[in-house]
């Protein structure tokens, strides 16, 4: 499941990147939750918790089916 969710990652990082921020992920558990690092201006953004869960989580979840929740470190 890791790779899927890599390359699903792979296809939002340029939205990401494009507002000067990245996102790296660090753990992907067997229950479906994935736990990345927001990087950049997306580590101190204001609006980093909506950015986590309505467009990383949902975007991963609609791509990876397994994936149950994303949480951020």
């Amino acid at each position: 499941m890791r790779e899927k969710v890599e390359e699903a990652i792979a296809t939002i990082r340029p939205a990401l990147q494009a507002d000067g921020g990245d996102i790296e992920v660090i753990d992907v558990q067997d229950d479906g939750v994935v736990t990345v690092r927001l990087l950049g201006a997306c580590g101190h953004c204001p609006m980093s918790t909506l950015t986590l869960k309505r467009g990383v989580e949902v975007a991963l979840k609609q791509r990876v089916p397994e994936v149950s929740e994303v949480v951020a470190i």
